[in-house]
Parts: C-alpha cells; structure tokens; sequence
C-alpha cells in the first residue's frame, strides 16, 4: 500500500525489505487504523509510523503541524527527525525539532513561521511551548506519535502529558509504540487511542539471535582493571554503560588517560555537547561511548560492536535496551555485563527474564593483574 514516491525513496535508501513491525503496522496504519506496536528495541519502529504519515501528507492537505512525535529522550528525538528528513525531505516534508537543552526562543521563532508539517518533541518542552509561545497551537492536528510510551511514563511526564493530551483535536489518528504493555501504557491506551489495533512482534524480553552475551564475575573493587582488560582485548566500537552520570564522567576520563579514544554522555551534559559527543561516535572520531541509560532506548547506530554493563542495570528491560545497541540490521555483536557480589541478585533476575543463562567470559587473570598496575597509577 505505500506509494510510488515513497517506495522510490525508500529504494534510495537501499532499504530492500520491512522488518517484522513494519509488516504488521503500515497496512493498518494505512488503512486508517489507530495502531499500538509492541516491539524490541532496533525493530524498525519508527519508519512504520513515518511512512503512513509521509503518504498522509502526499495524499492530502499539507499543513502545519500536521504530525506530532512525542519521545522521551533528546537524543530520540533528533534520531526521528533525522529519518523523517530522509524518507520526507526529497518529497518537500518539512519538520521541527523541539527538545530542552536548545534555545527556546530561537524554537518559538521558527514555530511562528508554520512552515512545518510534522513536530518532534520531547513532552516537557511541547508544553512550554504550547503555555508560552503565542500563536502556537494543535488544533488541526491529524496525527499523533507516542513513541517508547512505556518511558516516557516512567520519566515523570505524566503531567506535560496531560497538559498536551487537552489541546489535541478528538478528530485525529494515534499511533502508540512500546517496548513493553505496562499498566501506565494501558491507561494511556485507553485515553488517547480509538479501537486501536495491537500488533505485537517479540516477546516481553527478547534479544537478536545474532548478540553474543556473556558474564563476568569479578570483585567490585578491580571493575576498572577488568574494564581496561576487555576494552584492550576487544576490537571494534564500544558502548559502556553505567548507572549515574558521575560514573560516566570519571570512567570515560580514566579511559582517555589509559589512551582509549572515549567520550562521556549523560544527561547532564549540555545539549550541543551531548549531540557532539555521539556525532563523534557516529563518525567513528571515537571508539568508546561512555554512557548512562540516556543512550540505552533507540540510538541507532549499526556499527556498534559491544556493549560493556560496567554497572548492571536496575532492572531487565533496561538490560534488554542497553545490549540492544549491537547486533543490529543483521550484524553479529557483542555484550559483556559486570557482575559483582553486589549484583547477584539483581544479575539473577535478568537471567530468568531472558529465558536463558549467559556463559561466563572467559579473561586472563595475570594479564588483567598486569594492566591493574597502569590503571591503579591512573586512578590516585
């Protein structure tokens, strides 16, 4: 059911067959459905709603604010915009992007101009344009995104939710994606949504075949000797994940000061720094991103060989996301989670939830002996 034009620029894109969301979503959406999509991260989530609304504006009248994305993180927010900007902008689609972080007043003067069809927009700042900037408005909203609702809820935007859930038009079409079907999810199903159709293509906690995943049991005390251990042992790009952003921060200086090419990102890190910080990692100018769980849920970035847990993640979906990031578009990856006697419970948990137990990594103990020297000097 997708178009001509749009079937020409996906062929542009060398996109030569849908994933198994985009099956299942696009004929719905395109038919005039309100969808709910419940499926793993890297699943193609986001050109299942693009395309619907792409062709939506092709056949139909093209007006601002014509489209509205809502998506919990900055770094999310900008990654749609940027496939939007690929599959829409040869068709003369335009979009805003409108998250923290950004000078809001610089947003409100673009806003001003209407010269944009589809918006993309963290909820907190949508809000405080739709409080603050004169003129801007949602009324003749056609359709609506909640994309990773399941976090957005978990982030405390319930309220900026609200506030934006009462401007919207009745008259409108709503896709909901998640990754999982909590019970937040479900009320907020049950106020956006009519007669939605679910289309679910994963299990609750489910991993690519193609991502090798290992433990490593080690003292809490030597994580940095065995981080510089791994890190010298694996080749290829590298997210390590940690559970605050201190930790993001003192880690990714330690690895610049062994000589590893690292950048830090977090959430409170300045926006442009932030967007510098993974367009180095993009571009491969850094080998290692060291990150808190702002970089867990949606970063698509296929040449990601590893994925490091230096701290576990507080719960299983959080690890499901996090390995996520390797073993993308069909390539094989790896991940390496740290598992220290402080862990074993929670470590447990993530293992029952998978369904599988994970084969112990195999280190030389000298050699990471050897390399705590260099480090122990690093870190006093």
């Amino acid at each position: 059911g997708v178009n001509e034009a749009l079937c020409d620029v996906i062929a542009s894109l060398q996109w030569r067959a849908p994933t198994a969301i985009q099956v299942e979503a696009i004929p719905l959406a395109l038919s005039g459905r309100d969808v709910i999509g419940l499926a793993e991260t890297g699943s193609g989530k986001t050109a299942a709603f693009a395309l619907p609304i792409i062709q939506a504006l092709l056949d139909g009248e093209a007006h601002p604010n014509f489209a509205l994305v809502l998506t919990p993180t900055r770094e999310l927010a900008i990654q749609i915009q940027e496939q939007f900007q690929a599959l829409g902008k040869p068709l003369g689609v335009r979009t805003i992007c409108l998250v923290g972080g950004l000078h809001k007043t610089d947003q409100a003067i673009v806003l001003s101009k209407r010269q944009h069809h589809v918006i993309i927009a963290t909820p907190g700042r949508l809000a405080d344009h739709l409080a603050d900037t004169k003129g801007f408005d949602l009324r003749r909203l056609r359709f609506l995104v909640l994309d990773e609702a399941d976090r957005i809820l978990n982030m405390d935007f319930e309220d900026s939710l609200t506030k934006i859930l009462k401007e919207l038009p009745r008259d409108r079409r709503t896709f909901l994606f998640s990754a999982t079907m909590t019970k937040k999810v479900a009320k907020l199903q049950r106020a956006s949504l009519r007669d939605p159709v679910k289309v679910e293509v994963s299990g609750k906690y489910s991993t690519v075949d193609k991502l090798s995943q290992y433990y490593l049991f080690i003292p809490a005390k030597l994580k940095d000797h065995y981080l510089a251990y791994l890190l010298h042992q694996l080749s290829g790009s590298t997210i390590v994940f940690t559970h605050t952003r201190l930790q993001a921060s003192r880690v990714a200086l330690l690895l610049r000061a062994l000589g590893f090419s690292a950048v830090p990102l977090h959430g409170q890190m300045a926006q442009n720094k932030r967007i510098a910080a993974l367009n180095k990692f993009r571009a491969r100018d850094r080998g290692i991103l060291v990150a808190t769980d702002v970089a867990s849920r949606g970063l698509d970035i296929p040449h990601v060989d590893n994925v490091l847990n230096f701290d576990l993640s507080s719960n299983v979906k959080d690890y499901v996301h996090r390995v996520g990031r390797t073993a993308r578009a069909g390539r094989p990856g790896k991940s390496v989670t740290f598992v220290t006697q402080y862990d074993v419970m929670l470590y447990m948990e993530v293992e029952r939830a998978i369904g599988k137990k994970l084969p112990l990594y195999e280190v030389n103990r000298d050699e990471v002996v050897r390399l705590g020297d260099q480090v122990g000097v690093r870190i006093h």
